[in-house]
């Protein structure tokens, strides 16, 4: 088969590897798009090694049709449209997934679409829903809100009966997060995003914040977040070490929550198939009844995954962005 093998950060290529099989308890997929997630740049630097024991080529997230079955599987069978959520492999022509971690493909979708769905679909429900309990009434405030995670967090709290505040680096994607629900919009370019947040809340804050820089917005952050808040941190675009006033978190009681979805285990509790067991429940019939919508920003042919890395990099797509095999 062919998949994209990563030489260096600015060298991916297109070529032959070996074929893959599946295990036991795993589904062989034909690809028919792969999502592109921040996670695959790092990667591709030698900045983010995979989890033992999973595919050393790029790709979280994938569409497609499935082509075989282990013999231990009992509910997916060859011939369906599936997406499925990986801990890599996803750049390429097939892909083993563990059963668990594959999810039917959403109704009223393009299967080239639901790629860019299972990563983002599984980070927010896991993150916003299952760890931050945000609730019907409370206030968001989503750092990075036209990102592929933004996007998908907009629509996720908006459906949930949560106010959504953003932060974004241009009128036209706070305009793009407007109209996807948001009603807070902080262009962080011209504004103090704390300073905004309390002006809109009449001081009160924020009750979850779903934050993607990590080190250079902690103390911020912490001053953004209302009393009993939780901040919730996923990423680190803004560097890795930060100073944390523990005073201003006792003084508000507040949590601050570390996560990752890459290194959960494949199953048991708090396990990547948990978490796909949760959204096919609760987000899918957003999906199919228009409340939430992927937002696809680009699709490029998987032979130029260098450029779709670019284009992520440099911030020029609101949305995500898909390979198509």
């Amino acid at each position: 088969m062919h998949a994209i093998v990563a030489e260096s950060a600015d060298t991916l290529r297109w070529q032959e590897v070996p074929d893959v099989t599946a295990g036991p308890d795993e589904v062989l997929v034909k690809v028919t798009a792969a999502g592109v997630n921040r996670a695959d740049l790092l990667q591709a630097a030698g900045l983010y090694p995979p989890p033992p024991g999973a595919s050393e080529l790029l790709g979280m997230e994938v569409s497609g049709v499935v082509e075989s079955v282990g013999d231990e599987v009992a509910d997916w069978s060859p011939g369906q449209e599936v997406c499925a959520l990986l801990s890599g492999g996803g750049y390429a022509e097939y892909v083993a997934v563990p059963a668990g971690q594959l999810l039917p493909h959403p109704a009223g979708l393009d299967l080239v679409d639901s790629a860019g769905v299972p990563e983002v679909a599984c980070t927010v429900w896991s993150n916003l829903v299952m760890t931050a309990h945000l609730d019907e009434g409370q206030l968001l405030l989503m750092h990075g809100g036209a990102s592929g995670v933004g996007s998908h967090a907009i629509q996720v709290a908006h459906a949930l009966g949560a106010r959504v505040a953003v932060t974004a680096g241009s009128a036209a994607k706070l305009e793009a997060c407007r109209e996807l629900g948001a009603e807070i919009l902080i262009n962080y370019r011209d504004e103090d995003f704390v300073a905004a947040l309390k002006e809109a809340t009449d001081g009160h804050g924020a009750d979850v914040i779903f934050d993607i820089m990590g080190a250079s917005y902690l103390d911020r952050n912490i001053d953004a977040l209302a009393t009993e808040g939780r901040l919730v941190i996923i990423g680190m675009q803004g560097g890795v070490k930060g100073e944390l006033n523990i005073g201003k978190l006792l003084g508000k009681r507040a949590h601050v929550i570390g996560t990752t979805l890459r290194a959960r285990p494949t199953t048991g509790p708090n396990s990547k198939s948990e978490i796909v067991a949760a959204v096919t429940e609760s987000v899918w019939p957003m999906i199919a009844d228009g409340r939430v919508r992927p937002i696809i920003g680009a699709r490029v042919p998987i032979q130029d995954a260098g450029e779709a890395h670019r284009m992520l990099s440099a911030g020029e797509v609101t949305g995500k962005i898909v390979l198509t095999v």
